[in-house]
């Protein structure tokens, strides 16, 4: 399971570049004004520095929520990297743009997402991802990653390429889930991948091997 990090934050993306695990981004709107972004060129120029830092797919979410804005933005966000994935949310108006840019060879990241119809209709529109939104789901009593297990089997059951990345991801056990139901790849904060990378038993072995060292030093 691929990892890529749930953020506009460019000193977070590039303090989790650092540990070589990263290996794409995902962005919206709501993650750039918390990230200071304010206005479409700061957020161009946002993910430009994000395209410059991690060498993967970056998705850029539309703000328009009609065919053609969705589609006209689209087809300028994959002017600005190389690597650009076009968030298209789960709405009729979003499958209608899915195929249209799809179409014309683009990769799209169907967005929120909460139902296996959602992921059907998105992968039939020819959506490279479709990401689920597992903490909202549970946010509301149900198991969002019971819908990412759904979709995988289901996707796998017709040999249906589109990959399934689990998202709005809480915390680091919804990683460990999300690998075990099959997800190709899971987007993360920040905070989630430090969670990933802590254990105890890791910092009290690091800590023995210290004190044995000075010990064994002052003998």
């Amino acid at each position: 399971m691929k990892l890529f990090l749930d953020t506009a934050d460019v000193d977070e993306i590039r303090r989790g570049a650092r540990l070589g695990v990263v290996k794409g981004v995902t962005t919206n709107p709501s993650l750039a004004a918390k990230a200071g972004v304010g206005g479409m060129e700061a957020y161009k120029d946002a993910v430009q520095e994000i395209a410059s830092i991690i060498d993967g797919p970056i998705s850029i979410e539309v703000i328009s929520t009609d065919v053609e804005g969705m589609i006209t933005e689209g087809k300028d966000y994959v002017t600005w990297i190389s690597k650009p994935w076009i968030k298209l949310p789960s709405t009729p108006a979003g499958f209608e743009a899915m195929k249209v840019l799809s179409d014309e060879g683009m990769e799209i990241n169907q967005t929120l997402c909460f139902s296996v119809n959602q992921a059907l209709l998105g992968a039939q529109a020819g959506a490279t991802a479709v990401s689920p939104f597992v903490g909202r789901m549970d946010d509301i009593g149900q198991r969002g990653m019971d819908l990412v297990a759904e979709i995988v089997t289901i996707f796998r059951q017709y040999d249906i390429k589109t990959e399934v990345l689990a998202a709005s991801i809480r915390h680091a056990l919804h990683c460990v889930e999300a690998a075990r139901a099959g997800a190709h790849i899971a987007t993360i904060p920040y905070s989630v991948l430090e969670q990933m990378t802590q254990h105890p038993l890791t910092d009290i072995g690091v800590a023995r091997f210290l004190e044995d060292w000075e010990k064994s030093k002052q003998g």
